[in-house]
């Protein structure tokens, strides 16, 4: 598709999972190509179910089997265009999964430089833009005592 079109926007629909620890902190992964911080997740494969690609990027990026998935939100919209650093557009269509149930030892990929469970009030400071509005919806969720 890109040799088509080159760099210019397309929309992409990826799924992605939040991890909460028994504690309530979030996991999230220190990308390699943006140095910034995210969720597991990335783009569903032609065919592929929705829930089905969240538990395999959950996978193949962490190493974590998904004993539960349920939705969280769906996120679109210009908050969620991006740029990536070889000059690719998007405008992510991201269906957010959370779980507290997984099974495995957390590693990482070729992806990831890091991962983290950090608790949802000291998130670091560098988080990949799309992922913002995530991070603030379940911030206020959050607040609101939805996840106690």
């Amino acid at each position: 598709m890109r040799k088509l079109v080159g760099t210019r926007p397309l929309l992409l629909c990826g799924a992605s999972v939040v991890v909460f620890n028994e504690i309530g902190h979030i996991l999230m992964m220190r990308r390699t190509d943006n140095d910034s911080w995210c969720f597991p997740g990335r783009a569903i494969e032609l065919g592929e179910e929705v829930r089905e690609a969240a538990a395999r990027e959950l996978l193949e990026e962490t190493g974590l089997h998904a004993e539960q998935l349920d939705i969280f939100d769906v996120f679109s919209g210009e908050r969620l265009y991006y740029k990536y650093p070889h000059g690719d557009e998007v405008y992510n269509v991201d269906i957010v999964f959370k779980t507290k149930q997984c099974s495995g030892e957390l590693t990482i990929n070729h992806e990831s430089k890091d991962a983290r469970f950090f608790p949802l009030d000291e998130l670091p400071s560098q988080i990949s833009p799309p992922v913002i509005p995530i991070v603030e919806a379940l911030q206020k969720v959050s607040a609101e005592g939805v996840f106690n």
